[in-house]
This record gives structure tokens, C-alpha cells and sequence, in this order.
């Protein structure tokens, strides 16, 4: 199996940098054919690597490419979940190189989606064709890699619900997430929730010559600014009331264990060129990106910014918020006590307007299961080190509804670091960490369907 990913290593890079020369933004319009076009790319790779009714499944916005390979009905069936689609690469001046030509440079492919998700899901693809080539497939396997990960999967929900016969499986296998360091391998056993939505306030009912109107009519800029620095108190806990309600509150045993993994605040800063960290007063870096709900501003705007000088009142200011949510929070449960809570701050002089986007529900993968332990030897046989099992900070709100509508738990193998500037720009993916996911995932086949007999 080892041979022949070597003899195709450079034909698996070629396909990938091909892939990401594609830019599947799903949140822009302009880019809904090349999006379209992604979806094309891997139905046809699915095809090629051996996999049967290979189809693109329509849904309301972009379709969902299915493929399956069921060698023995008695085996067990391993879904896998992954996307196509990819963030926008905006602010491109800040790319060292264009964002959707690839490069490959000190050992990193650089492009957007290289390592969320397109890396990472063409990573099971190569595994698969792989296993095909080798005979080595020990499960029966389905694909469902999807368009509008990027934008909530609004349509992932009904499509999963209206084919539970096709999506029929034993356990749902991810690569979206990341590990702690190509040398200390981790399985993400945690995920937090979001909360997602875009506020506007509303003044005057044009824009005004400041001038003339400063002073005397509320600038809704100011005020948005003000009800923004509300939301935290001297200690960075956030205060809508209620928010904290309902969050689960991790025993001193084990805080103590997740302590045990690797990390130095140093590098940390370094690395992000900060002068110190920040956060919620109690709890250490790693816990406050991991365990502890946070609220977060991801874009402010209003008034003139072209330019040279307006000197206007804006009529108008916006912001997007998204709240990171931990076990027992809910998103519909906190995007409600936001919008109460934002309105009522909010003085007479102004009109405010909460437009909630898209969340997900916070989940927990058991460390017990079969699937865990499978992919825990996986990784030890390929890495040689036993992985840690860790939370992660970030969201991927399907897992909950994979586990509430299929009744699955996923396993989460990733192979992302936090240094691949994901959602970021100069976004980039390891080509060890590609081809270590090519031999790692073909492990977690073995090991589960030796473990599930």
C-alpha cells in the first residue's frame, strides 16, 4: 500500500493543486459555476478511484457528490463527510501569492482551501483509490462531500433527511480539524457551537454633513462601537444575561488532563506577533479557545472609508457577530438572548435590527468507541506516537445533526496544524501532512473493521 502512494505521490499533489486552481467561494455569487465546476472535479475523481453510483445529489443551492463503494453488506459502512467549497480569499493584497494558483514552498502548498477543506477531504479520495488499487478496502465506504460548508450547510440537514436509507452507515469519518504538531498527533473529541448574526443600527434617515448635524443626532457608528465594548466586562466574560446559564463546567480532573497537552505561550505569541494573550479571567489559553463560550466581532462597517475625507454622519452601521458555544449551550437558546439583550441596550435616539445567519449545536465525540480506538491506532501506526484526544475551538455544526438524524457519531481525524492560517490569508496545507492522511486513513479502515467483528 506504502509503495504505491509513494509511486503516485506526485500525481496525487498534481490533482489536489489542480482542484484548488478552482475557486468554489460559496458565499459570492460571481463564483457559482467554478463552484459547480468543484463539484464536477471530485464526482469525476470518485469515479476514477473505483467508487459506484457516483451522482451529484441536487439540493436548493449546491449539490452534494455521493459515491459508495459496498464491498460486503455484512462489513461495517464508514460515511464520509467532507466539502468542497471554500471561504473567500479576501483581503487578496495580502496573499504572497494568488490565493487560487497554487504554490508549493518549503514543504506547504499555499492556495485557499488547501487544508479547509479540499486538502484534507481529497485526502480520503487518494486513501480510497489507494485501498481500491491495492485491494485492501475492509469496509463498505460512502461519500457525501458537500457545496456549502462555508455557509452554514443549510441544505446538508434536509438532504441527510430525506435519505436515511442511502446514508444508512456505522460511523461518519471527518477531516476538518487539525492536530497539535506533526510530531504530537491528536483526534478532536470536542467541537464548540456558533452562534452567528449581523446587527444594524439604524439614526438619522440619510447621511448627514457632520458638520452641520454633529453633535445634536446620534451617529450610529458611535453607538454600534459602544454597544460592541458593552458585551464583555473588566474581566472578558460576556454580559448578556443568561449567557452563562447553561455552560458546562469542566471538573479541576479534567482541566488537569487537558493540560497535559504540549504548548508554550511563547511560541504562541511569537507566532501570532502578539505582545500577550487575552481572554476570560480564570482559565488559560487553551482552555479559553476550547471550553469556554466566547463572542466575537468579524466585520464592522459603516460611513465613508473610500478615499480622502466625507465628513458625514452615517445613516447607517453594521456589524457580524458570532458566538463559539460550549456543551449544554444551545444556538437558537443564545442567538435569542443576544437579540433581547442587544435591543434593549440600545438607546431611543437609534433603531436596531438583528438578523440572525446560520449556528450549530456545540458536541462531544465518546473516546470509548470502537471508531475512536481505531483511529487512534491508525495514527500510532503511521506517526508512532499514540494521539491525545483534544477540544477544539472551532465549529462543524453537521456532527450534531449527524448524530441526532442518523444516529452516528463522527470520528474527527485531522491533519490541519493552527499555523495554516486557515480562513486567513496565505492559507496553506503540509505535503506531509497530505500524504500522512493518505496513509493514515487506509489504517482506521483496518483497525475498524477488525475492531467491529
Amino acid at each position: 500500500m506504502n509503495n504505491y502512494i509513494s509511486e503516485n505521490k506526485d500525481r496525487f499533489l498534481s490533482e489536489l493543486l489542480d482542484m484548488l486552481r478552482i475557486p468554489s467561494v460559496s458565499a459570492d455569487p460571481k463564483f457559482k459555476e467554478d463552484v459547480l465546476r468543484t463539484a464536477e472535479f471530485v464526482k469525476q475523481r470518485l469515479i476514477e478511484a473505483g467508487a459506484d453510483n457516483v451522482e451529484l445529489c441536487e439540493t436548493a443551492g449546491y449539490p452534494i457528490v455521493y459515491g459508495e463503494k459496498i464491498i460486503d453488506p455484512n462489513l461495517p459502512t464508514v460515511i464520509v463527510y467532507g466539502h468542497y467549497d471554500v471561504q473567500p480569499a479576501d483581503p487578496y493584497e495580502l496573499w504572497n501569492s494568488p490565493p487560487f494558483e497554487p504554490v508549493i514552498k518549503d514543504g506547504n502548498i499555499y492556495a485557499r482551501g488547501a487544508c479547509d477543506d479540499k486538502g484534507q477531504m481529497y485526502m480520503h479520495v487518494k486513501a480510497f483509490e489507494t485501498m481500491m488499487r491495492t485491494n485492501t478496502l475492509t469496509c463498505n465506504v460512502k461519500f457525501m462531500i458537500e457545496g456549502e460548508e462555508e455557509v452554514g450547510s443549510s441544505n446538508l440537514g434536509t438532504f441527510v433527511k430525506e435519505n436515511k436509507e442511502k446514508l444508512k452507515g456505522d460511523v461518519i469519518l471527518i477531516s476538518d480539524t487539525g492536530m497539535l504538531g506533526n510530531d504530537t498527533p491528536s483526534i478532536t473529541a470536542g467541537l464548540r457551537g456558533l452562534s452567528y448574526v449581523e446587527v444594524e443600527v439604524t439614526g438619522p434617515n440619510r447621511d448627514l454633513h457632520s458638520g452641520l448635524y454633529g453633535g445634536a443626532v446620534a451617529n450610529p457608528i458611535n453607538i454600534l462601537c459602544q454597544m460592541i465594548a458593552s458585551l464583555h466586562d473588566e474581566n472578558n466574560r460576556i454580559t448578556i444575561p443568561g449567557f452563562y446559564d447553561n455552560v458546562e463546567e469542566l471538573s479541576a480532573e479534567e482541566r488537569a488532563e487537558m493540560a497535559r497537552a504540549p504548548f508554550s505561550l511563547d511560541k504562541y505569541k511569537k507566532a501570532l506577533d502578539l505582545g500577550d494573550v487575552h481572554g476570560e479571567a480564570g482559565y488559560v489559553t487553551m482552555e479559553r479557545n476550547s471550553i469556554r463560550p466566547t463572542l466575537d466581532v468579524n466585520g464592522i462597517w459603516g460611513g465613508y472609508t473610500g478615499e480622502g475625507a466625507k465628513t458625514v454622519i452615517a445613516s447607517k452601521a453594521f456589524a457580524k457577530i458570532s458566538m463559539r458555544l460550549v456543551p449544554n449551550q444551545t444556538s437558537e437558546e443564545i442567538t435569542e438572548k443576544f437579540q433581547k439583550h442587544f435591543e434593549s441596550i440600545a438607546p431611543a435616539s437609534v433603531k436596531v435590527l438583528v438578523k440572525p445567519h446560520h449556528g450549530g449545536e456545540p458536541v462531544v465525540t465518546p473516546t470509548d468507541s470502537v471508531a475512536y480506538k481505531a483511529a487512534s491506532k491508525a495514527y500510532e501506526e503511521t506517526f508512532g506516537v499514540k494521539p491525545i484526544p483534544v477540544r477544539s475551538g472551532g465549529s462543524i455544526p453537521i456532527v450534531a445533526m449527524f448524530k441526532s438524524e442518523l444516529g452516528l457519531d463522527s470520528v474527527l481525524m485531522g491533519f490541519g496544524l493552527d499555523s495554516d492560517a486557515i480562513h486567513s490569508p496565505n492559507e496553506h496545507f503540509g505535503v506531509f501532512n497530505y500524504m500522512k492522511g493518505i496513509e493514515t486513513i487506509p489504517m482506521f479502515y483496518k483497525h475498524y473493521a477488525e475492531m467491529s467483528k
